[in-house]
């Protein structure tokens, strides 16, 4: 057995890990103790990763027109259609799109071989989706794109504000520590956020602000903290630039931005008491048409106060991807050209010198939604897509579907064969996945770390850097790309951050220009930087101070009476992206197996809309069906979806096929937070769900979703039309229950050893029974009797955990509410003792929290 230090492939918390490999493809996951980002936590994704390293579904070969064909013909066709494209429409009619999920040495390669041989900055990642507007907001404050912030800073403030951030679900090991520092120093915690999501659940105030209203809320912050004579006034004279009329321009106010003057004013008193002070901000505040300036208003704050480049201080944007820094870093953004070099004349002849390139690029690429627009319109007529989804995950996904559809030449080089993206693709090349890879990432608080290979590479799979680097070989720049591997292109970046720099730039590890071989293999993960890299109070810019940066409040958009509601769009706790990995455990499936849309009571009223049945929402670009979640925690007027469902997985829940082409006009981020929207009812002719230990072929219906199970799947079902449900079931011994007056009937298949393989269950009226046990009887080692499997429950009840709360140990909420009033547990700590829930990822804590305060509250009113 033998245990390999790596880097988990998920959030940008980059989190270490501790494999040991126990078998072919069999591993067991622990976090690293010794890793400074998560000292041994991971969450639930991480702590599950096992589960989600098989070769099922993988694409192990090229393949040319859908047909397998071998690296050399597949190579030579990309390389020749690229260049032929370049050479009869300009280096502009290709491009790019890449993905968080390279390793920092592929993205350096590919940004190499787009912008300084090929010529065009058409290279764009799927990181301007999640973080674009928070480097576009550092840019404009600092000079340069840095995260002023490590997440010790988190430990030692003595108030952290959560921007836009469910930071319990979708950063759980960041949470961990807000609660550490919570318990141990008294750190108070306010969580601004139009729903009241399991973390504002855990605050100690909570802001519920209207979409969009960030700025309004924190230039009228900043204009109280004036008002006090709160600002720091020798900060601002020896390292800030302020505008002429920046103070008379704070424009905003506290009811503008949804909020009452009562919390605002408790706001306004927990800022101006503890000067120690983090905010942290993600997608809630950077996916929207004014996300950089909602970034620049929450720096201008901490600038105004002096509360930056201090222990417990800074404004800190926290990254979705494992490898988002890496690649803005490198220059995987189409708006920068590398290592952190704008398109300047000085900076386009520094890099061309450096890469000894024969031409470069000399002006900002096309954005992600652009380039998919221009793809759509032929004016891109080749793209490579790398590593990324975005059939699914960019905003107006039909539009981007019709653009693939229509260009002329599609690569798509992925781990997984069948993607919606790779529907698409004239060429698929397959690639290293998690596990497989060898290089490093950079995460949110710019800790540089190692992804090391677990196994030995499957099929013909190859590493990213190498298809590219391949593709530059065939296009004549071989002498350019002559990598021995990602130890090699480290050591090209490291000295290209160097190159010209003088200081100039924060970024600059040229320090590590020598490592060796070994040293690279041996690297222990170290950021550039330091703690803060403007301790000092020096920043990149001519005269070496930050900017204050002049913002307004967006106009409230028109009501639109065919759309009167908006519509939200985020993540689940247990999933990520388009579920290619965390689709493949059952573990991760348990929380929530349909993506449902959360409406306020009042809206669903209004519209006859029930809890559990089918809603379509619909907007200007497109419709999807999803199951409806009743939720007082959801602002009125307002719906939230996740995005995380493909046709891979469902008929419905496809939220990206909603929001329109609507970016940021400063960093190019679409604003997925905040579509015009409708909603209406849905009503099926029949509702049926089958586990079966064989994933189904389905014909078109009204509604359907799989979800992984242990041993096989679930899916549910709804039609609007008679089908034939027998086609459904697989060979073997069917026993069957039919109720003509409630229109039901269910139907168990047994295979030749006694064993289930599937069940089928199909009601026109009635209710369908609980998914759970019937769903455990793939895998049980007991055969169950017939009337047991058609009643979908054992004759003899056993103890019912209810819907599974805890997916780190198997603990259902029926079991924790048994458990607290059984054995009068008060805290999180007497739960965690008494059925572990809680005591791994934490990302169900403030979930336990609640169930906690209700139990208390219960138990009060029987005292009355």
């Amino acid at each position: 057995m033998k245990k390999i230090c790596t880097t988990c492939p998920y959030c940008g918390v980059g989190c270490g890990i501790k494999a040991e490999i126990t078998a072919d493809r069999e591993i067991i996951i622990k976090g690293d103790e010794d890793h400074p980002a998560n000292f041994g936590r991971l969450c639930s994704k991480g702590t599950h990763l096992a589960e989600t390293v098989s070769l099922e579904g993988r694409l192990l070969y090229p393949e040319v027109a859908g047909e397998r064909a071998e690296w050399d013909k597949a190579l030579d066709l990309v390389a020749n259609r690229f260049a032929d494209t370049v050479r009869e429409h300009g280096p502009d009619s290709v491009a790019f799109y890449v993905s968080g999920q390279l390793l920092t040495e592929d993205y350096y390669v590919a940004n190499k071989l787009m912008k300084g041989f090929i010529g065009s900055a058409n290279i764009d990642t799927n990181s301007r989706l999640c973080m674009a507007s928070a480097v576009a907001a550092h840019v404009r404050a600092f000079g340069e794109d840095v995260v002023p912030c490590s997440y010790d800073d988190l430990e030692n403030a003595d108030l952290v504000l959560l921007v836009g951030s469910n930071t319990a679900w979708c950063h759980p090991v960041i949470w961990q520590r807000i609660e550490k520092a919570r318990s141990e120093r008294g750190t108070k915690l306010v969580v601004i956020d139009p729903r009241r999501t399991e973390t504002a659940e855990c605050a100690d105030l909570h802001l519920p602000i209207a979409l969009d209203g960030d700025v309004a809320l924190f230039n009228a912050l900043l204009a109280e903290m004036m008002t006090r004579g709160l600002l720091d006034e020798d900060y601002l004279r020896d390292h800030v630039a302020t505008p002429t009329g920046f103070w008379n321009g704070l424009t905003g106010d506290p009811a503008s931005a949804g909020i009452d003057p009562e919390p605002f004013d408790q706001l306004a008193d927990l800022v101006a008491a503890h000067p120690k002070m983090v905010t942290l901000f993600s997608q809630g505040a950077n996916q929207s048409a004014g996300g950089t300036d909602k970034g620049n208003a929450i720096i201008n704050l901490h600038l105004a106060t002096g509360r930056i480049g201090k222990s417990g201080t800074g404004p800190f944007s926290i990254t979705g991807q494992p490898n988002a820094m890496g690649g803005r870093e490198v220059g995987g953004l189409a708006s920068m050209l590398a290592v952190h070099m704008g398109f300047s004349d000085a900076e386009c002849d520094a890099a061309q010198s450096f890469w000894k390139s024969p031409t470069i690029a000399r002006k900002p690429g096309r954005k992600a939604v652009d380039m998919f627009r221009d793809v759509h319109e032929g004016k891109i007529k080749a793209i490579w897509v790398m590593a990324t989804n975005p059939a699914v995950s960019m905003p107006d996904a039909g539009l981007v579907r019709e653009a693939l559809d229509r260009c002329d030449f599609v690569v798509v080089s992925d781990v997984i064969a069948e993607t919606d993206t790779a529907a698409y693709a004239d060429v698929k090349l397959p690639a290293l996945a998690w596990g497989e890879k060898n290089g490093t990432v950079t995460n949110s608080e710019r800790v540089v770390s190692r992804q090391r290979s677990l196994f030995a590479p499957p099929g013909e799979a190859k590493a990213d850097w190498w298809i590219v680097q391949e593709v530059a070989r065939r296009m004549g720049f071989g002498n350019a790309f002559a990598f021995g591997g990602p130890a090699d292109i480290f050591r090209e970046y490291a000295a290209q951050t160097g190159f010209h720099n003088d200081g100039q730039r924060k970024l600059d590890i040229s320090e590590w220009v020598g490592t060796s071989d070994r040293e690279y293999d041996d690297w222990v993960p170290k950021a550039w930087g330091g703690a803060s890299p403007f301790v000092e109070g020096k920043f990149t810019s001519a005269d070496g101070k930050a900017r204050l940066v002049v913002v307004a409040p967006s106009a409230p958009a028109p009501v639109d009476r065919a759309f009167p509601l908006r519509l939200n769009t985020g993540r689940y706790r247990d999933q990520w992206h388009t579920m290619t990995r965390t689709g493949l455990s059952p573990r991760l499936s348990q929380h929530r197996r349909e993506a449902l849309v959360e409406i306020h009571p009042d809206d669903a009223r209004e519209r006859a809309i029930g809890d559990g049945t089918l809603a379509r929402i619909m907007t200007p670009q497109g419709n999807s069906i999803f199951r409806v979640q009743i939720t007082e925690a959801q602002r009125k007027g307002e719906m939230f979806v996740p995005m995380h469902w493909t046709d891979q997985m469902s008929g419905g829940g496809r939220a990206n096929r909603l929001p329109d082409q609507t970016v940021d006009p400063v960093s190019g981020q679409p604003a997925y937070k905040n579509s015009p929207c409708n909603i209406e009812a849905v009503g099926a002719k029949w509702q049926a769900f089958l586990v079966s230990s064989k994933r189904p072929a389905l014909p078109a219906l009204l509604y359907w979703t799989s979800a992984r199970i242990a041993g096989g799947w679930l899916t549910e079902m709804a039609g609007a039309d008679n089908m034939d449900v027998d086609r459904l079931l697989p060979v073997g011994e069917h026993l069957e229950a039919i109720d003509m007056k409630r229109g039901m009937r269910r139907v168990a298949v047994r295979d030749g050893e006694g064993r289930l393989a599937a069940a089928l269950f199909v009601t026109r009226d009635g209710q369908l029974p609980s998914r759970e046990w019937i769903a455990a009887q793939l895998v049980s080692e007991e055969q169950a009797d017939a009337p047991s499997l058609l009643a979908a429950r054992p004759k003899v009840a056993g103890p019912d955990k209810g819907a599974i709360l805890c997916v780190c140990f198997n603990v259902g909420v029926k079991q924790i509410v048994g458990a607290i009033g059984e054995q009068s547990l008060t805290s999180l700590d007497d739960i965690g003792t008494a059925l572990n829930a809680g005591t791994n990822c934490g990302s169900c804590r403030p979930a336990l929290s609640k169930l906690l305060i209700e139990a208390q509250d219960i138990k009060l009113e029987a005292a009355e």
